[in-house]
Formats: structure tokens, sequence, C-alpha cells
């Protein structure tokens, strides 16, 4: 899980990017990065750390350029170094950076095509230093020495990624001098979005994001999703140019997108994440009255704070009362994206103290947005009987995962 943004404007867009990559904190903590484009030349500043703390004044300052690109990350694959830390930049052909969200399946294959056919060399670990290799070596191709390069030309580019690579891959590309592009696997398994804002000038600014919130909240309009399989190039003169760039494309997308991974006031391949959550405690509801509908729940007290909404519909069907009982320390990272096991359970003593007065001598539900591994539910379980509960239910609003996610 990360989050990518791409801008294409009429001045520098450092502090846009910025504020795109704050919006998509949750969905990476481990490392941030930002790369710009002026005249030609490139500007970069990555490093492991949350967005406020990556970028200070004097980074800022050097990240002059009307385009560029941003990510956020959450490590899947690979591992936690700064080295790893996105955007990735390739010198040929052009000059071309990439930011990448999701995980590719055949990483360790095209990383040996890469070596041995391509004869580009991997210098890291992470798969989307892989799909860059791919991308400027399908471009290169593409273009075979010549000068100049067309719209046309990037969506070749990109037909030959899809045909390389399988997985999960929402990305957004740099290439100096001419443009940003963002594509989608032809499965759309990561979301990617894009929309404009017309600021008086003659051209408007454009922006490529994950989730469409990175766009409102600065006062973009949301065009669209990307579709599954497409690619959306924005050039230097504020030209939008689509295409689908593969031959059998279907979206399926990852559900966790909307039960935990995305902010609930995004949309989603047209889809609400907030509504959708709601849905998920009415379906939940439903399920209770049918299996158990004489129960004894007293109150429903949701898990901070992904687990808010749907805790909040579902009381609402059931006719019980809801209640917060737990106070979230905001300082702490989400307990899921946390790199070890021990180190969720540490964050979750931290992260999470009870209300005894909501729940001494009641029988309490307590409502997650899932249930991953297990483990942090069981010390939130431990916390509410030490507080007091007389009885403790516990509910996920997701179905049950019962098998691994490899697409990050």
């Amino acid at each position: 899980m990360c989050g990518i943004a791409g801008l294409v404007g009429c001045e520098d867009v450092k502090q846009r990017l910025y504020d795109a990559l704050l919006v998509l904190q949750h969905r990476g903590q481990d490392a941030a990065g930002i790369m710009t484009c002026d005249e030609g030349k490139v500007f970069l500043r990555k490093s492991n750390g949350l967005v406020r703390d990556v970028f200070r004044k004097s980074h800022m300052e050097r990240l002059s350029g009307c385009m560029g690109i941003g990510h956020v990350r959450y490590p899947t694959a690979g591992c936690s170094s700064s080295a790893e830390a996105q955007p990735f930049f390739v010198n040929s052909p052009l000059g071309v950076s990439l930011a990448h969200n999701g995980n590719l399946t055949n990483a360790d294959q095209l990383q040996e095509e890469l070596f041995l056919s391509d004869r580009r060399h991997i210098n890291t670990t992470s798969d989307s230093e892989v799909l860059l290799n791919v991308f400027a070596h399908e471009l290169d191709e593409v273009l075979r020495g010549r000068d100049g390069l067309s719209p046309d030309d990037v969506f070749t580019a990109i037909s030959a990624v899809h045909r390389r690579c399988r997985g999960a891959y929402a990305a957004v590309a740099m290439i100096a001098g001419y443009g940003v592009v963002g594509f989608r696997d032809p499965n759309g398994i990561r979301p990617l979005c894009f929309g404009k804002i017309q600021e008086g000038g003659e051209q408007p600014d454009w922006m490529i994001a994950s989730e469409s919130v990175a766009l409102v909240s600065q006062g973009y309009e949301l065009d669209r999703d990307v579709a599954p399989g497409e690619a959306v190039f924005i050039d230097t003169s504020g030209r939008c140019h689509t295409q689908q760039c593969a031959q059998d494309s279907q979206l399926s997308p990852c559900i966790f997108e909307h039960v935990y991974l995305a902010r609930p006031d995004s949309v989603t391949d047209e889809v609400s994440v907030y509504r959708a959550r709601l849905r998920m405690g009415e379906a939940l509801a439903s399920k209770i009255q049918r299996l158990r509908p004489e129960h004894d729940i007293d109150v429903v007290m949701p898990i901070p704070d992904s687990g808010r909404t749907a805790a909040i519909a579902l009381a609402k069907s059931l006719g019980v009362h809801f209640r917060e009982g737990f106070i979230k320390n905001r300082y702490v990272g989400r307990t899921f994206i946390m790199p070890g096991q021990e180190e969720r359970n540490d964050s979750v003593r931290r992260k999470l103290n009870p209300i005894d007065l909501e729940f001494r001598g009641k029988n309490v539900l307590l409502v997650d947005d899932s249930i991953v591994r297990g483990t942090t539910s069981k010390q939130i379980i431990n916390l509410a009987r030490n507080a007091g509960a007389k009885k403790v239910y516990f509910a996920s609003a997701a179905p049950p995962i019962k098998y691994p996610n490899v697409y990050g």
C-alpha cells in the first residue's frame, strides 16, 4: 500500500504535491519523496519518515518546476531502507522517474530479463524500480534513438509494460521535458484517478493521484477514475491524452481499499468509501439479527478510526446505543502498517485507552473494519474486559480474510 500523485501545472507544483502527499499520508508512513522537473532538469528529495519530517523549507526551495510526482510508502515488498524510498529515476531514455503503488508478482523474472536481455541493472530489492526499468526500456525501444516524444509513443510503451508485467500497479511516471503519465494494471487492482483545476490561465492544471480526496481537497475537479489498463498522459502544454493500452482488461479492485485503506471521504471506482462502510455495518447488523435475534448487546463501540462508520450504521440498525469507548492517541501510526508484530503489539497499548465508565457492567459489541491476523484484536478485547465489560463481542465489518493478499 502506497500513495502516489503526479501534477502538471502553469506554476511550481511542489506545494500542491506536498499537500497531496499529506492527504495521502494514511497510505504510507515509512517514507516520502517528491521529484520535480524544471527546464529539463530534475530535482529530488526523498527519505524515510512522515511527509512533514522529510520536507523542510530548504528541501522545498530546491524542488522547482511546473511538473512533478510524489510518493508515500508502506513497504509490502523490498525493505525499509531509505534507498528504496520513491520516486526512482533512470536517465535513459530522456530521464524517466516513477512512483508506484502495488506489487508485481513476477518481479524476479522481470529483473532477470532486464539484466540478461535489456542490459539494465536493478540497484534495490524494490519491484517499483523493476517497473520503472521495464517502462524505460520499452520507451527506448519505441524511440530507437530518434528525437521527440509523442503521446502515442508513451502509450505504445505502456502497452508493452502491460504485456510483460503481472500483478498490481498503479503508477505515475514523469518524462523530463515532456509530461506526466499515469497508468493502471489491466485489472485495476489499485486505485488511480485524475482531474483538473482552471485558475485563469490558458491551460488547466492537472493531477493524477491514488485517491480523489487528494484532488478535491485542493479544489481540483475530479474527472474520473483511470480505467483498468488505461494510461493518461498530461503533456507540458496542459493537454490531456488518454488511451486504453491493454488488450484484455476488467475491473477487479482490491476490496480492502473500501474496507480499510482509503480515506472515507474518497470516492474510488465511482463508489463512496464512506457509503460502502455504512453498507458494511448494515449488512453486519442483518447478520446479527438473523443469527442472534435475541441478542443481549447493550452498546456498540468502534475500534477507531476506520471501524467507526460501520459501527454507526450497525448500532442504528440494531436499535442499540453507539458509544466511543476507546480514545485514540493520534500521534501513533496505524498498527496494520507497522513493520513487525512486536511493534504492532506495543503500538496497540500506546494507541488505545478505554473509558471505563462506558464499559463497566455492559455487554459490549466492538466493531473493527476487518480482522487480518487477530493478534491486535485479542489485545483490544483484553482492554475492554479490564475496563469492566460484562461481555465482549467482537465483530468484523469485512468478510473473513481467507487468503494472502499478494498485490500490495
